[in-house]
């Protein structure tokens, strides 16, 4: 069975991508920041005896990626499949969010993913074969306030996707994107609980469309069946939205011009809930009073 190796594996999708890559056969290689303050996935492992193998690697550090997948070769061989999940949300507006926020966006979300790249598709594209997945989200097709230095990292990691996947197609090397909705991750319950002090009113807005979606929760476990699945089909189609209410976002965001959506996100409380209500049930009337008040 192919190896895999996959960032940002402590908690949430990476967490779960883990798992389902390991349960289905794959020799995993599990790669976060501090394994030894997240032991959960390890102690998984060794009750279900899953061929789960556990790295630290920062994704920020050129040394670290590079010592790591030395020591995943070193020990283990080639790596066929590299999932790029690691990432960071940084939630504010652009006059009050720091330029070190910004570049931590960036750091993480694409450099880090770009790191890990360049690192395996020398190997991949000698033998002809290997498969690529990014994940970016639905913030890496359209843009609101205030994840905008979020969706800037993920914009820009689409951008390089697109790109690799046009020169690795000689090489036999898939590469795909995986661009999930609201899950239920502690970024999403983070982005749910946000205190607002902003003259900005778009953090607690969006505050609230989070916490009325993860009253319906949708699990990690989904998007990493997702993963697995364009893995495992072979499919060569680039884009993969994950989440139910993915496909309502964006097909609601291509229904508006520019115009339009700038419009919606200068507008009152009460024309942008009804206008996201739209996109995605639900956002209750509590919510959007909660907002108001």
């Amino acid at each position: 069975m192919p190896s895999v190796l996959i960032t940002g594996t402590s908690k949430g999708i990476g967490f779960e991508t883990a798992l389902a890559f390991a349960r289905a056969g794959h020799t995993v290689f599990a790669t976060m920041r501090s394994p030894s303050d997240s032991p959960e996935l390890g102690q998984i492992a060794a009750s279900e005896h899953l061929p789960i193998h556990i790295f630290k690697m920062d994704v920020d550090s050129d040394s670290s990626v590079s010592s790591a997948i030395a020591a995943i070769r070193n020990d283990h061989g080639q790596i066929d499949i590299l999932v790029n999940n690691a990432g960071i949300e940084r939630a504010g507006s652009i006059e009050e969010l720091s330029l070190s926020e910004f570049r931590a966006s960036m750091e993480t979300n694409y450099f880090g993913a770009l790191r890990c790249i360049q690192a395996l598709i020398p190997e991949m594209r000698k033998r002809c074969g290997g498969c690529i997945i990014n994940i970016t989200s639905v913030a890496g097709i359209l843009s609101n306030p205030p994840l905008t230095a979020y969706s800037a990292s993920k914009w820009a990691l689409e951008a390089l996707s697109e790109g690799l996947a046009c020169e690795m197609k000689p090489f036999n090397v898939r590469v795909a994107i995986i661009e999930p909705g609201i899950i239920d991750t502690s970024m999403a319950r983070r982005l749910g609980n946000a205190a607002s002090a902003s003259i900005y009113p778009h953090l607690a807005r969006f505050s609230a469309v989070f916490t009325a979606s993860l009253k319906n929760p949708i699990p990690p476990s989904l998007v990493a069946q997702k993963i697995l699945d364009v893995f495992e089909s072979g499919t060569t189609q680039l884009r993969h939205l994950a989440g139910p209410d993915a496909a309502g976002l964006v097909n609601w965001r291509k229904q508006l011009s520019d115009e339009m959506w700038i419009e919606l996100h200068g507008s009152d409380e009460s024309a942008f809930f009804e206008g996201i209500q739209k996109a995605f049930a639900p956002v209750a009337q509590s919510e959007t009073e909660q907002v108001e008040a």
